[in-house]
C-alpha cells in the first residue's frame, strides 16, 4: 500500500518557539501516562523520541474518546459519532490540515517520517469495536482487536525507528518482515494491559479473556467479577501469560534489523514491559487486588543488560 503524501500545506508555516511547545506538551503527557515506555524513548535521538511522543499522544488522544471520565456516561451513538469525525480530523490532518498545536506535532512527524494512514483508520476501527463488543468468543476474536488497538502503533512507529542498512543485503530467509515484527510487539504490549488490568476493565463491563478459554479452565465470567482467586484462575492467567510471552518472542525476531540508534530503546521497552506479567506471576495472578508494575529500580538495572543485547542482537 503507497504512503499517503500530504497534498496541502497548512495556510503559514507556525513558529519554531511554537513547535517546541507542542512537543514538549507531548513529551509531558507520555511521561506521565506511559511511564515505562517513555524510559525507553529517552533512549533514542532527539528527533525520533519527539516523533514518537508525538505519536503517543495521538493514540491517547483517540482513547480518551472512548475512556475519559466523561466519555463513560455517554451513549454508544454518541461515541460513534465522536469516533467518525475524529476519522475524519484524521484523514484531514493526512491532507495538511490542521485544527490546533497537537495537530501541528503529529503534521511536522508525518513529513519528517511519513506514516501509512490505514495503521490509524484501524486504531479508529478498534475503539470503535470497544463501543459494541465488551466479551470475546475465542482468541481470533481478540488478536483482531489488539491488532487494532496496539499493533498499528508498530506500525506508526516503523517508519521513525527505521531498519538498518544490513537489513537490505542479507539473504531473503534470514529476514523477518518487519512490519509483522512491530504488529506482534504491539499484540503482546496490549496482552500485557489486559492481563494487568482484568480487576479495572471488569468495573468497566469488559471481559477481554477469551470466553472458550475461561470455560475450558473452568472458570466462570460470575467468578471474574466476583474477584475469586482459585486454582481455575491460577491455571488460566498462566495459560494466558505464557501466550503473552510468545507474541513477545515473536516480536523479538525484527529488533535486530532496526537501526542501530533504535535497538536499544525498543529492547529495553520491550524487556521492561514483558516484566510486567513476571510480576503478575509473582503476585499469584492477584490482578483484582494489586496493579502489577515494574519497580523503578528494576527498570534502572535492565537498561545495562537492554543495551548489551542491542549490540548482539
Amino acid at each position: 500500500m503507497a504512503v499517503p503524501t500530504l497534498s496541502s500545506r497548512p495556510p503559514h508555516q507556525p513558529s519554531r518557539a511554537r513547535l517546541e511547545e507542542a512537543y514538549e506538551q507531548c513529551r509531558q503527557e507520555t511521561a506521565q501516562w506511559a511511564k515505562t515506555f517513555y524510559l525507553g524513548t529517552l533512549l533514542m535521538p532527539p528527533e525520533k523520541r519527539r516523533a514518537i511522543w508525538a505519536i503517543y499522544v495521538w493514540c491517547r488522544r483517540t482513547d480518551e474518546l472512548m475512556d475519559a471520565p466523561q466519555a463513560q456516561a455517554l451513549p454508544a451513538a454518541t461515541l460513534l459519532e465522536r469516533l467518525d469525525a475524529w476519522e475524519e480530523r484524521t484523514r484531514d490532518l493526512f491532507d495538511g490540515r490542521m485544527k490546533d498545536d497537537l495537530d501541528l506535532v503529529m503534521l511536522d512527524t508525518i513529513e519528517r517520517f511519513p506514516q501509512p494512514l490505514q495503521a490509524y483508520l484501524d486504531m479508529i476501527e478498534g475503539q470503535r469495536m470497544d463501543v459494541t463488543k465488551h466479551r470475546y468468543t475465542s482468541f481470533s476474536e481478540l488478536e483482531l482487536y489488539c491488532y487494532r488497538v496496539a499493533g498499528t502503533v508498530g506500525l506508526m512507529s516503523q517508519a521513525v525507528m527505521g531498519l538498518d542498512p544490513a537489513y537490505t543485503s542479507a539473504p531473503w530467509s534470514e529476514k523477518p518482515d518487519p512490519s509483522q515484527a512491530a504488529i506482534a510487539l504491539g499484540i503482546a504490549n496490549q496482552l500485557t494491559n489486559i492481563l494487568r488490568d482484568v480487576g479495572e476493565d471488569r468495573a468497566r463491563g469488559r471481559i477481554y479473556l477469551p470466553q472458550d478459554e475461561m470455560k475450558k479452565f473452568g472458570y466462570s465470567e460470575s467468578d471474574l467479577l466476583a474477584g475469586k482467586l482459585n486454582d481455575n484462575w491460577r491455571a488460566l492467567m498462566a495459560f494466558q501469560l505464557a501466550r503473552a510471552r510468545a507474541w513477545f518472542a515473536r516480536s523479538e525476531e525484527g529488533v535486530r534489523w532496526l537501526s542501530g540508534d533504535a535497538r536499544w530503546p525498543v529492547w529495553a521497552s520491550l524487556r521492561l514491559y514483558r516484566g510486567i506479567l513476571d510480576v503478575i506471576e509473582r503476585q499469584n495472578f492477584d490482578v483484582f487486588n494489586r496493579r502489577a508494575y515494574v519497580p523503578t529500580a528494576e527498570k534502572l538495572l535492565d537498561l545495562p543488560l537492554s543495551y548489551v543485547l542491542a549490540q548482539v542482537h
